[in-house]
């Protein structure tokens, strides 16, 4: 339940070090995937061999999610990385939960009660919060920080994720064979990316160490070892347990990021971050 959201808060951690280091959002991006994929595939690729008729028979679906969940979920965080803080990153992504909630109400009618609903009103205003930097006259002005919308954006993305991956019908793949194309569906979306990123004039220095040790860290640790815990939590857990850890992905990455990166947290993270788990708790209630 501690190890699961603090190997996922490295991944903002390392994002905003990342700007620091002057490295290109999308080749990180796309860098991050192709590498946890190669790492995969001594183990996983006999076992992709053998289930390649289930996940060719379902290969849109399965690209769909790749581009939503690892193109659209990471390239515009990193992005947005550049311009906003860590602990802005994760209280947005915080209120992912409650805006999935919302998506199925309204596209597929999934009975939603007061309680809930007051409960997702909740955790957007959390989200405000943060955006106008606790001054909601903001608002009015759409004065929010672009590296903000870009992350809001990432967001969206994992929302459509999370309620698609829930929603289509997909080939009963085991979770690793499952997490392995993901993985390589999200190398191959972000490719092409990266190449108009770099065509741009935005090229990695592939001098520069600090490249290789981002990449590597982020393959191995929220790319690998962040989905291989939280599927060990939630079998050990269940998942209405094990999604609670979630909400505990602000808290890492706003405590690591004040010592590593000089990003002090201030009041206004504390508020939203408060009304954002106000909103979560009041929406996890029984329908009725």
């Amino acid at each position: 339940m501690l190890v699961t959201p603090a190997l996922f808060a490295a991944n903002l951690v390392v994002a905003r070090w990342a700007e620091s280091a002057a490295l290109p959002p999308l080749f990180l991006a796309f860098g991050r995937w192709a590498l946890a994929f190669a790492l995969l595939l001594p183990s996983v690729g006999p076992r992709l061999w053998t289930h390649r008729h289930a996940i060719m028979a379902h290969f849109p679906r399965l690209m769909l999610l790749a581009a939503l969940g690892m193109g659209l979920a990471v390239g515009p965080q990193y992005i947005g990385a550049r311009h906003t803080s860590a602990a802005n990153i994760a209280i947005i992504f915080a209120a992912c939960p409650a805006l999935v909630m919302l998506l199925e109400t309204l596209v597929w009618k999934a009975p939603l009660s007061r309680k809930q609903a007051g409960g997702m009103l909740l955790a957007i205003l959390g989200v405000l919060v943060v955006l106008s930097k606790g001054d909601l006259s903001a608002l009015g002005g759409m004065a929010f920080g672009t590296g903000d919308l870009w992350v809001v954006l990432a967001a969206s993305g994992w929302v459509l994720y999370t309620v698609l991956g829930k929603r289509m019908a997909l080939p009963p793949l085991p979770s690793i064979v499952k997490l392995a194309a993901l993985i390589g569906g999200g190398a191959l979306v972000l490719a092409p990316f990266a190449v108009l990123e770099a065509s741009l004039g935005i090229v990695a220095n592939f001098s520069d160490p600090r490249l290789y040790i981002a990449l590597a860290f982020l393959a191995v640790v929220p790319s690998l070892g962040a989905y291989f815990c939280f599927d060990r939590l939630v079998m050990i857990a269940g998942p209405a347990r094990a999604s609670l850890s979630v909400y505990l992905i602000p808290l890492f990455a706003t405590l690591a990021a004040w010592p590593l990166l000089g990003e002090a947290p201030h009041l206004y993270h504390a508020v939203g971050f408060g009304i954002i788990l106000a909103g979560v708790a009041l929406a996890a209630g029984r329908r009725r």
